[in-house]
């Protein structure tokens, strides 16, 4: 495709690169040319990951922590000169019911989703805007839209990481750095699989229904290249978002009914 040559030579950043969406993307950036800077806490599976990722650069780093996200930053830049391309993608997700959430897991879960991603865009914008372009995409979740159970403290980081990315794009509008959001479902990741065992997440949503990473990597490059301003995943999956706000206790009987459903088609696999 033409439009993938666009990012050969290109610098991206990519957090949570150590496995899940962020390793497929950060993958698929290397394929098409760019030059990655793979951004996680686990330096061993870093540096798995750089060496299938060619001309990578591997910086261990825990994005809640505000001054190793500058010095992430100060290494890309010393290496490569510039940054182009952000995608803010680490997340972590506890499961529990809204009544049973462990307030520390909540804020376990802020830390990382919404404080990380914070940090992440302060320092890169911040860079971009002095080079006069660049793209972050932020991935959120469909979930930062409708909140769900038995997620409801992962929908509340999330919801918060929108209400960011939304004022941040008002307030540079006109100027030369767009900021994307990609909100994908439930995707087929090791962080999906920790808490997929959960019987709670299983009755709402069971594995089989879970997409390929390689869904929201397209999306993530749709969005950067054309700096689109937000794409669900899978398309068109953001209807009920829409519905949600205009009939919320409709949506609430089509969630009760997509759960029975759901479950239903749990037991026959188990079954069979």
């Amino acid at each position: 495709m033409a439009w993938f040559d666009w990012f050969r030579g290109r610098v991206v950043v990519v957090t949570g690169a150590s496995s899940g969406i962020g390793r497929a993307t950060a993958l698929a950036f290397a394929s098409a040319g760019a030059r990655v800077a793979l951004v996680a806490r686990r330096r061993a599976e870093l540096d798995a990951v750089a060496a299938q990722a060619g001309e990578a650069l591997v910086v261990p780093t825990d994005v809640t922590d505000r001054a190793a996200v500058r010095t992430c930053f100060d290494r890309v830049v010393e290496r490569f000169g510039r940054v182009d391309i952000v995608v803010n993608n680490a997340g972590v997700l506890k499961p529990a019911l809204v009544l049973d959430l462990d307030g520390r897991d909540l804020e376990a879960m802020l830390r990382v989703n919404l404080f990380g991603a914070l940090y992440v865009m302060q320092e890169a914008i911040g860079r971009m805007l002095a080079q006069e372009d660049g793209v972050v995409v932020n991935v959120a979740s469909l979930g930062g839209r409708r909140g769900v159970s038995p997620i409801g403290g992962y929908c509340a980081t999330k919801f918060a990481l929108v209400g960011l990315t939304e004022a941040l794009r008002e307030e540079l509008h006109g100027k030369p750095v767009h900021v994307a959001l990609v909100e994908p479902g439930v995707v087929e990741t090791p962080m999906v699989e920790n808490v997929t065992q959960d019987e709670e997440f299983l009755d709402f949503w069971p594995t089989a229904l879970n997409m390929p990473p390689s869904w929201v990597v397209w999306a993530i490059f749709a969005a950067a290249r054309f700096r689109l301003t937000e794409l669900s995943v899978p398309p068109g999956a953001g209807t009920f978002e829409k519905l949600a706000a205009l009939a919320p206790g409709v949506s609430d009987a089509l969630v009760h009914w997509t759960k029975n459903a759901a479950s239903w088609l749990a037991r026959r696999q188990a079954r069979s």
